[in-house]
């Protein structure tokens, strides 16, 4: 960093991200298991890409927050998607490349990608 514009260009960047991390009742939310063994299995940067393509978006609407341990180890990284007046939807062996296809597919067009769902991996 070498000058006020470029900490300013920061500044903006990182307050964009964290509006996608504010949480609202009638916000479809996007929560990560961040257990110790959700980071083990790659949830940091899992959240990180949720964000980032919320962002990226424009999304409005859309929080992604972080929970301890959802109990299905075995199946980390897990992602719960909840929309308002609908059942929770729980994508688990979530990896960054995934997140395009969940965000755009279920949050952006209701679909629920349901290869990547525990339903679909438990079988």
């Amino acid at each position: 960093m070498k000058s006020l514009a470029e900490l300013q260009a920061i500044k903006e960047r990182t307050l964009k991200n964290m509006s996608a991390r504010n949480d609202s009742e009638d916000a479809t939310r996007v929560v990560v298991g961040m257990a110790t063994c959700g980071i083990a299995a790659g949830a940091r940067p899992v959240m990180n890409a949720f964000t980032e393509e919320i962002a990226r978006r424009s999304l409005k609407g859309v929080t992604v927050s972080q929970t301890g341990c959802i109990g299905m180890c075995q199946y980390e990284p897990i992602v719960e998607v909840f929309v308002p007046g609908q059942e929770k939807v729980t994508y688990v062996q979530m990896s960054v490349e995934k997140v395009a296809k969940v965000v755009n597919d279920h949050i952006v067009n209701g679909n629920i990608v349901t290869e990547y769902t525990v339903g679909a991996v438990a079988k």
